[in-house]
């Protein structure tokens, strides 16, 4: 059996079998929106109506605008981009084995990459939010920094921490049927301990808070996000380190623990 390392294992078997992966991807995001009037465009509607939602909960009737902040929405839908993305993407892998459960038992299937297919279906609706944001903080800010291009490199640490969380959610499904509902709780806890709605100078006062902060790796791209998206800065190198650092541990770590678990995945589905 080879021995390589399961990034570079992964990478050979993603070029290997780009042509799959493309079909995965495309028959995921048509059976999302397979018999809808509108298709697509659904993508955009959910995000929109959190935004909506949170925006009356959090501004209107709690006034709960960090200082400094101009524009609230543009503010929370910055953070909401980043979280989206990744949190779609590891519930939906717990249980896309199971989904997929007749191509990995009826053939030679590399089930690694149907994580990375969920991803990548993730991705299309990201990059439509995505562009109805630059789209509004070029209308309503009136400006459009140069630092988005650095996106594509955020966007890429958020698969590689998403990934490799899947990797494992996924796995662990297989053989412990509740692991799906564990993800969808623990998905909740961590989304309101990741500064989404209020500033982080609010936890300043709270040193758990401020240690949950630095140990959540949303917290260092939701910050960056905000950072290119609305102030029109480079994000911090040392969130950049951080978070790069968590994405390329998970996603080993992943990748290890898929590896080992996946062979008997066949016994069980």
């Amino acid at each position: 059996m080879s021995k390589r390392v399961p990034g570079t294992l992964f990478l050979r078997n993603l070029f290997e079998r780009r042509s799959l992966l493309f079909q995965l991807v495309r028959r995921d995001f048509e059976q999302r929106f397979v018999g809808s009037a509108i298709g697509w465009i659904w993508g955009l509607i959910h995000p929109l109506v959190l935004l909506l939602s949170w925006t009356l909960v959090f501004q209107v009737f709690y006034n709960m605008r960090p200082p400094g902040v101009e524009n609230y929405p543009l503010f929370l839908f910055a953070g909401m981009l980043p979280w989206l993305l990744f949190s779609e993407t590891v519930q939906r892998s717990a249980t896309s084995l199971l989904e997929q459960s007749n191509l990995i038992t009826k053939t030679v299937f590399p089930s690694e990459i149907i994580p990375v297919s969920v991803f990548l279906s993730a991705l299309a609706g990201h990059l439509l939010a995505l562009t109805l944001m630059i789209a509004a903080t070029g209308v309503l800010p009136n400006r459009i920094s140069i630092f988005l291009v650095l996106l594509p490199f955020y966007v890429f640490v958020i698969g590689l921490l998403a990934i490799g969380l899947g990797w494992i959610v996924a796995s662990l499904n297989v053989f412990l049927r509740d692991t799906a509902q564990v993800v969808s709780v623990v998905m909740t806890l961590w989304f309101w301990l990741t500064p989404i709605f209020i500033g982080e100078e609010r936890y300043a006062s709270m040193f758990w808070a401020r240690w949950i902060l630095a140990a959540n790796p949303m917290t260092y791209l939701v910050r960056a996000y905000r950072a290119m998206l609305i102030d029109s800065t480079v994000p911090a190198a040392t969130d950049l380190a951080i978070a790069t650092a968590y994405g390329c541990a998970v996603f080993v770590a992943g990748g290890l623990f898929f590896r080992h678990m996946k062979r008997g995945f066949a016994d069980v589905l």
